[in-house]
């Protein structure tokens, strides 16, 4: 299996030949891109997301959307835009971010209808890191009956280093009702200073380990999580609360929150063997 899985890891140029860009407006002057790499019809489609600040291209992401395809998947690989008109580059915790998770939500859900519009009836979700959170946002709310699965790899929620999380959400709720409009300053994530509208902050602070914990036991379709036991961008305790609510879930052995080097193969295969299950139960919900 190992041998195989190499295979295709390796045979990037024939899939390559079978690829495009594909584009859209996700808002009046906020074009996006995302890459169609062009599978077998009569298996799911796959919807790819990278994760906090990322793009397609970032390695975790492209690396696996290779190997699916090589494996007869289609994939759409999108770069969220996050409010900035074709964006192509990974953004800076520096920058000033003037996106919010309801953006990046829609933007979700208008990928899923373009993958749908295009023929594919069986869509299957998968991201990475921060990108496996903002896709169970999207599966809280209403997703398109295409959708028939999820795979969330290196699941994380919305971190925001030592500060108290009720006192931030009252502090930005009240910057939000009485319109206060100035920038805030404040961790999320990767970033020590994340530079956000309140609006924007808000939106993605609001999704704790609670929050994200809920999500996954409502989620209206199948779900499966592969988390690596040496991620240590986890929060304390991360790992044994998803088991006690009994998220089925693969544990890999020594792989990072990046799931590389030698790890990429049992993404891979926990990915394939989710994709071949999915396959088998058909289209219909």
């Amino acid at each position: 299996m190992r041998a195989y899985l190499l295979c295709l890891l390796i045979s990037v140029f024939p899939a390559a030949a079978h690829a495009v860009i594909a584009k859209q407006d996700m808002r009046p002057g906020i074009p996006a891109g995302a890459e169609y790499l062009i599978g077998e019809r009569s298996k799911p489609a796959v919807l790819l997301l990278h994760g906090f600040l990322q793009t397609r291209e970032f390695s975790t992401v492209a690396t696996l959307a290779r190997g699916l395809q090589d494996a007869g998947y289609t994939v759409l690989a999108p770069t969220l835009s996050l409010n900035i008109p074709n964006r192509e580059r990974s953004l800076a915790c520096e920058a000033v971010h003037h996106h919010s998770l309801e953006q990046d939500v829609d933007e979700i859900g208008r990928w899923v209808g373009w993958l749908k519009a295009r023929g594919h009836p069986t869509i299957v979700l998968v991201g990475h890191s921060f990108g496996s959170m903002q896709l169970l946002a999207y599966l809280s709310r209403t997703p398109d009956a295409a959708v028939k699965g999820y795979i969330g790899a290196s699941l994380i929620e919305a971190q925001i280093g030592m500060a108290s999380r009720p006192a931030l959400i009252a502090q930005l709720e009240n910057r939000v009702l009485s319109k206060r409009r100035a920038l805030v300053t404040h961790a999320l994530s990767f970033c020590r200073k994340y530079t956000s509208t309140p609006e924007g902050l808000l939106s993605y602070v609001r999704w704790d380990e609670a929050h994200v914990l809920a999500a996954l036991k409502r989620s209206p379709v199948e779900v499966k999580l592969i988390m690596g036991d040496a991620d240590d961008h986890l929060g304390q305790g991360w790992l044994k609360a998803l088991q006690h609510i009994q998220a089925p879930m693969v544990i890999v052995q020594g792989a990072s929150h990046f799931v590389d080097g030698q790890h990429e193969f049992d993404l891979l295969e926990h990915t394939l063997d989710f994709l071949e299950h999915v396959r088998q139960q058909g289209p219909a919900r």
